[in-house]
């Protein structure tokens, strides 16, 4: 199988590039600086220099053809400001959808947040200004790819990150209540759902937990 993730230099991304390596999948992963490349090869992963704020379709497209499963990875990041929030995590996800959608790359998964809502109205009490218009940008993003009828797409929402080393036990289902989850058990939540169509269709939580992921996977696919 090949996948192509959006954010191929992500922390996330880095994770599960190396795990579909070790299996002897091919992943490619679509990276905005040609001086992240070494990272990613020593990850087992194609690096494919393309810039999603200014990308078309068509040549993302073409970086899709021939892929099994396209990953939407990317993010911002922190000390990003308002507008980048709506030009990565919203428009190129959006982005990487149509070119999906083109290449006949059905499969598609996101990595999206716990709490987005592209309804979110001002800034709740306690919350940073930045933060409310990235849950608004990931919740657009998330409800644009789930409008689309060409993709069997899987919307997954970790809560709070952590580097913390991987347990492979978790909790995934539509509401888990807020906890933290490691980026390791992200990424090995992520291989499992692209090996399970039958998650497409589904808007996942994840927190840490107690079930392994293959059953906390397959638990969800029913």
């Amino acid at each position: 199988m090949r996948t192509v993730i959006a954010g191929g230099h992500g922390q996330i991304a880095l994770r599960l590039e190396r795990l579909l390596a070790g299996r002897g999948d091919g992943a490619a992963g679509i990276i905005r600086r040609p001086e992240q490349a070494g990272d990613l090869l020593a990850a087992g992963a194609e690096p494919v220099v393309c810039d999603l704020e200014s990308a078309s379709v068509d040549e993302v497209a073409r970086h899709l053809e021939g892929a099994d499963a396209a990953v939407f990875a990317a993010g911002a990041g922190p000390g990003s400001g308002v507008a980048r929030k709506e030009t990565v995590d919203r428009d190129a996800a959006v982005l990487l959808a149509d070119a999906a959608e083109r290449a006949g790359v059905r499969r598609f998964l996101i990595v999206s947040s716990m709490g987005a809502n592209a309804g979110l109205e001002g800034t709740p009490d306690g919350m940073d200004p930045v933060f409310a218009s990235y849950l608004r940008a990931k919740g657009a993003a998330d409800d644009a790819v789930r409008a689309r009828a060409g993709l069997d797409w899987t919307v997954l929402r970790p809560g709070r990150l952590t580097d913390d080393h991987g347990t492979g036990l978790v909790r995934l289902a539509e509401r888990t209540g807020r906890a933290d989850v490691t980026r390791d058990d992200v990424a090995a939540v992520l291989v499992a759902l692209l090996d399970e169509p039958r998650t497409a269709g589904l808007t996942l939580e994840l927190v840490g937990g107690e079930t392994p992921i293959p059953q906390a996977v397959a638990a969800v696919a029913g």
